[in-house]
C-alpha cells in the first residue's frame, strides 16, 4: 500500500506580510507539490496563532514597518522560538524583506522604537535613507538567481552569517558589500520579491525538497518538465542585466 506524501506550508503572517508578489512563492511550493502527487497543506499562522508542530516549510514575506512592529511583537518567546527549533531540527524556511529583517537579531526603522528579531540569522538591519528598486541577480548555489528588489532597509551580516549569494545586478543586503541574503540550515532570508520561486525552480525544489525530509526521510523529488520556468527566468534575466 502506497503512503501518501504530504508537506505542510506555514504561511507566516500571510495578511499582513504580503506584498511585492510574495503571495506567488507559497503558490508555487503547493503546485510543485501537487504536480508530483504530493498533498501540499497551505496554513497561514497569524498573529496570537501559534505555529503547526507538523510544519515543513515556513513562508515569511515583506511588509510595511507598522505591519512589522506588530508582528515583532507576536514573534518574541514561544513563537518565535518555535521557528528557530524546527529549523535548526531540518525545516525549510524562506524569508523575504521584512520577514528576512525580523528574523534576525534587530531591526531599527526611522524614528521608532528597535524592533527586536528571533536571531535565527546572524544580521542586523537599518531602515536607510535610499529606496532600492529594481531587478537582482545573484550567483548562488541553486545557480543564478533572479528577482526583484524594492526596500530601504539595510542588512548586514554577522560574523557568523552565510549569505546566500554575490549581487551581480542590484544592490543586494546592503548596496555596498554585494552580499545578497542569507543562508541558515534550510532557511533563506533575502530581499528578492517579484515573486521568486516560479521563476527560479532549482531553489524552490530545494526547499521542498527539505521540507519532505524533514518530515519523512525521502526528499528525493521526481522531475518536472520547466521550460516555462526557465523561460521566465531567462526572460527576467535578460531585462535585469539591460536595465542594470
Amino acid at each position: 500500500m502506497t503512503t501518501e506524501r504530504v508537506v505542510t506550508i506555514a504561511w507566516l503572517y500571510g495578511s499582513k506580510m504580503n506584498i511585492y508578489g510574495d503571495r506567488g512563492n507559497v503558490l508555487a511550493l503547493a503546485q510543485r507539490a501537487r504536480w508530483r502527487g504530493i498533498e501540499p497543506h497551505v496554513v497561514v499562522v497569524g498573529i496570537g496563532e501559534a505555529i503547526p508542530p507538523e510544519s515543513d516549510i515556513f513562508f515569511f514575506g515583506g511588509g510595511q514597518d507598522q505591519e512589522q512592529i506588530a508582528v515583532s511583537h507576536d514573534l518574541t518567546g514561544a513563537k518565535g522560538a518555535a521557528i528557530k527549533t524546527s529549523v535548526e531540527d531540518g525545516a525549510a524556511l524562506l524569508s523575504i524583506c521584512g520577514g528576512y529583517q525580523l528574523l534576525g537579531h534587530e531591526y531599527r526603522p526611522h524614528d521608532a522604537e528597535p524592533l527586536p528579531g528571533i536571531g535565527l540569522f546572524d544580521i542586523e538591519s537599518e531602515a536607510g535613507t535610499e529606496r532600492f528598486i529594481g531587478n537582482v541577480v545573484i550567483d548562488s548555489q541553486w545557480g543564478t538567481l533572479v528577482g526583484f528588489e524594492n526596500h530601504s532597509g539595510l542588512t548586514f551580516l554577522g560574523e557568523t552569517a552565510t549569505p546566500m549569494g554575490t549581487v551581480q545586478v542590484g544592490r543586494g543586503n546592503n548596496g555596498q558589500d554585494r552580499t545578497g541574503g542569507a543562508i541558515y540550515e534550510n532557511a533563506i532570508g533575502c530581499y528578492l520579491h517579484g515573486s521568486l520561486l516560479p521563476k527560479n525552480p532549482k531553489l524552490a525544489d530545494w526547499l521542498l525538497s527539505a521540507g519532505l525530509q524533514y518530515r519523512s526521510g525521502e526528499g528525493d523529488l521526481d522531475p518536472l518538465n520547466d521550460e516555462i520556468e526557465q523561460t521566465a527566468h531567462a526572460s527576467a534575466l535578460q531585462r535585469a542585466f539591460a536595465t542594470r
